[in-house]
Order: C-alpha cells, then structure tokens, then sequence
C-alpha cells in the first residue's frame, strides 16, 4: 500500500499538533496540510489533493458538517473521516447523510485511529463503538418513518422556525397565522416526533432530516 496523503482539520492548535506528531510515527500515513476551520480545510483539500481528510465538526466560520457538505459536491473529492467529541444523534446522522466515510470520537486510541483511516482509504467504513448503536437505532427510525409522512408542509414550516430560534409570536407573524395555531403544530409536532420538547423536536427533525440544521 502506498502511503496515504492526510489533512487534519481542527480549530483546537493544541491538539491538531498533537494529531500531527502522533500520525506522523505512523510509516502508513504522510500528513500534507492542517487547518483550523473550513474555509482553511477547503483551500488546503484544494490545494494538497489528500487521500483522506480527519475532519472536527465544531468550528468557527465554516464548520466540519457543511465543508463535507462542500467537499462532496467537487468531481473528486477525498475520503472524509469525522474525527470530534460529538455524540449527537443530529450531528451523527447528518454527517453520515452528507457522505462521511467514518465517525470517530477523539477519545480513540492511535492504534483505532490507525486501522480507521486505512479502513476509509480501503474504501471501508469506520465508526466509534460509542455512536454505533445510535446509527442503527436512528436507522430503524427513519425506516419506520419511510411509509408515512410525519409532518405536514405546514408543520415543517413551524419546525424550520424551531429550528432558527424563533418565538411563538415570531413564527406567527412570520407564517401570518394566530399564537394559538402555532401551539397547536408544535404539539402535533412534539406528538409525531415523539419529543418532549421544542429543542429535541428540533434535533429528532436534523436527524431524520426533515430540516437542515442552521447555525446559531
């Protein structure tokens, strides 16, 4: 096998020279560019042509989620491998949707980190044992989903207004409509998506994707 070209990207210096030094005893990796957000990452992709990118999902200006997001749409594009703290259902999901070639926690050891970028060059998946129970249980929930429609149109409306952080009040002026037809979707929405709140409709409705997710 020839050696794999690798960017790591991250907006934590400390530990993106960490990773560094760490897969650069690694005889199987040859590390070619580092970033700290995506707008560096896509540059440094663009400009390095790495085999695979280790890819942090919380950072400044453009964050991990949509510079994979931008990466996928190129002619070629290089293999991408989540490499972050988050276990959220959301971030997981749409990571995997917008074509992650791996999802790992930054708790893993070198060896797994090792084993996970090959397996993704190989053409291969890689997930943390910590997020992979929740992939399969959020798959057999978008499965179960798949044969019916869970939201309106209307409903979608009020949701993607959820998810931008708007009021009761908000909403309603915007969809020209009363507070009490709009409490009355975010319960039918809170029943459907089976949440006990506004935040987890939210993050239930990226999950499935029925709604992006917007930055805050």
């Amino acid at each position: 096998m020839r050696v794999i070209r690798v960017v790591v990207v991250d907006d934590h210096a400390l530990f993106r020279r960490g990773l560094i030094e760490l897969l650069r005893g690694m005889p199987e990796i040859q590390v070619v560019g580092e970033a700290a957000n995506g707008h560096e990452a896509l540059e440094v992709v663009r400009r390095t042509g790495p085999d695979v990118v280790l890819l942090d999902i919380n950072m400044p200006s453009l964050d991990g989620l949509r510079t994979l997001e931008a990466l996928r749409k190129w002619a070629s594009s290089p293999k991408v491998l989540m490499l972050t703290v988050s276990q959220q259902e959301a971030d997981l999901m749409q990571a995997i949707r917008s074509g992650a070639d791996g999802y790992l926690l930054k708790n893993v050891e070198p060896e797994e980190l090792r084993k996970a970028i090959l397996r993704v060059y190989q053409g291969e998946g890689a997930l943390s044992p910590e997020v992979t129970a929740p992939v399969l249980r959020a798959l057999a929930y978008q499965s179960e989903m798949a044969n019916r429609q869970i939201l309106s149109d209307r409903e979608l409306e009020v949701l993607e207004c959820l998810a931008e952080g708007k009021t009761t009040g908000q909403i309603a002026a915007k969809l020209y409509i009363s507070d009490n037809t709009v409490k009355t979707h975010v319960r039918h929405i809170l029943e459907k998506l089976e949440a006990s709140n506004r935040t987890e409709a939210v993050s239930k409705a990226i999950a499935l994707g029925l709604i992006r997710r917007h930055e805050p």
